[in-house]
């Protein structure tokens, strides 16, 4: 499928300004969530809280079929079906603090295509700004992927043996789990709540365990090997991470830097990060 980027430059540069407030009860279902996959040395606020704040709204009378905000207002309107968050590169600056409120100022960075495996790719780069007052406490430059539909979704693995030299922990997820942090987020993508239209209409084995959901168990990860929050945490989706399955998270460190990644049960990568101290 052509792509006519000229008709998406003119959301090159559009900014959208959203405030919340972090409150304590937002932080309770946050932690109840996660659980012990939290680093204990967080303090007040647990690491990757910010990707629940500042949330689109949009009534449920404008969502697409896919359950989708619609596009053309802030995003661009990408003319492909499938949408998924490629990755991010964050920047812990400030911790945030109880209480006070966030904004999160974002800009549309960039917009390009190009030939994937399974037909046209179009990336867009949000930049975000999450600030407490005048302070900028975390910068992150986010990676959306709109694609079309395509049945390699569905793709098995070979068995690999997990590797005990960098094994950390394991997690069954379940729907419950998935469920509940689409509702940290308010994430209608029915990808992660609704088993038909995922298999038959977008094509997965089985219901879609969120990006931001690994990233977070992977930053708290990087967080436990440095025993401090990760200033450069630079996240990448790998590969659809789908019900039933078992989530094993490794770590490679390396002094002040490292890598952490998902894997399936059959030892498929479906996350990364590198992360480092400074």
């Amino acid at each position: 499928m052509q792509i006519d980027l000229e008709s998406l430059k003119p959301w090159l540069g559009r900014t959208e300004t959203k405030e919340d407030i972090l409150t304590p009860s937002l932080i309770d279902r946050f932690r109840a969530t996660f659980d012990a996959h939290l680093w204990a040395g967080a303090g007040d606020v647990p690491l990757g809280i910010h990707w629940c704040l500042t949330l689109d709204s949009a009534p449920g009378g404008s969502l697409s079929d896919d359950g989708h905000s619609p596009q053309g207002r802030f995003l661009p309107p990408v003319p492909l079906p499938s949408r998924m968050w490629a990755g991010s590169d964050v920047t812990h600056i400030a911790p945030l603090t109880v209480g006070q409120t966030v904004t999160r100022r974002s800009t549309i960075g960039d917009i390009t295509a190009k030939q994937g495996r399974s037909g046209t790719l179009v990336f867009v780069v949000v930049n975000h700004e999450y600030s407490n007052g005048e302070k900028v406490c975390i910068q992150e430059k986010q990676t959306i992927v709109y694609k079309d539909i395509s049945r390699s979704q569905s793709e098995k693995h070979t068995f690999v043996a997990p590797d005990p030299t960098t094994l950390r922990s394991r997690l069954t997820p379940d729907s419950v789990l998935l469920f509940r942090y689409s509702a940290l987020t308010f994430n209608g993508h029915r990808i992660h709540y609704d088993q038909p239209y995922t298999t038959e209409v977008e094509a997965y084995r089985g219901l879609v365990v969120h990006g931001p959901l690994q990233a977070t168990l992977l930053l708290n990860l990087a967080a436990d090997a440095l025993n401090k929050a990760p200033q450069g945490f630079l996240f990448r989706g790998l590969a659809p991470l789908t019900l039933p399955c078992e989530i094993q998270l490794n770590c490679r460190p390396d002094g002040t830097t490292g890598t952490v990644w998902c894997q399936d049960e059959t030892g498929v990568r479906c996350s990364s990060a590198d992360y480092s101290a400074t």
